[in-house]
């Protein structure tokens, strides 16, 4: 119980003190030429960016919101669960090194599908997971892998993990960017405390994504 309140406590304490600046920064663009994007929610935006960082043929990553109805959402808005969307990180890739399906590969042992409107200690829709996919062909690939995950999971729970055709993606405010590289004794706290890694193994064992 003691455990719980103290994760609550530090939970409202980085909604409370996080220096919100305005609005969100308008809908994202269109990757360059030659570059595609993806886009995944897997609970706190924090903890999806270091994954896919590590791989070669990942140009960037940026947290945001996606899947709601406000334009231009902020952080406590969304946080608060006012907007109806989801954290999601956006990730713009280079297909003739990475595949779309590796990137799939990774969400999935990165998230916990097993669970509808949360994601490990956090509650809410607005940490839902989802696979928000650009097109037909990700789609495609996206059924595959999500079929693939069902046949071939050792966790007996069924994959609630939707997919869904993407709709605007507002980056989020520039302090939620690249955040455990500035803030790493902040993001490593919370994520022990939220028990992110240990339901990961849980699930994934040996596969289960990195910090």
């Amino acid at each position: 119980m003691m455990r719980k309140l103290i994760l609550a406590l530090f939970v409202l304490t980085l909604i409370a003190c996080s220096p919100l600046a305005g609005k969100g920064n308008p809908a994202s663009q269109p990757p360059a030429d030659g570059l595609e994007r993806a886009t995944f929610a897997g609970g706190c935006f924090w903890c999806m960016e270091p994954p896919f960082d590590k791989i070669d043929g990942v140009i960037s990553t940026t947290s945001g919101y996606i899947g709601g109805k406000e334009v231009e959402p902020t952080y406590k808005e969304v946080a608060y669960g006012r907007t109806g969307h989801t954290e999601a990180v956006e990730i713009v890739f280079d297909p003739s090194v990475v595949s779309y399906e590796r990137l799939l590969e990774v969400f999935w042992v990165n998230i916990d599908p097993t669970v509808q409107d949360r994601q490990f200690c956090d509650r809410g829709s607005q940490y839902r997971t989802g696979i928000f996919v650009h097109g037909d062909e990700q789609r495609a690939s996206a059924e595959a892998s999500k079929t693939k995950i069902e046949e071939t999971k050792t966790f007996e729970l069924p994959v609630l993990t939707p997919i869904e055709t993407a709709g605007p993606f507002y980056p989020a405010e520039e302090y939620h960017q690249d955040f455990y590289e500035k803030n790493p004794q902040r993001y490593y706290s919370y994520r022990r405390g939220c028990g992110r890694d240990a339901r990961l193994r849980q699930l994934w064992g040996d596969a289960a994504g990195g910090k």
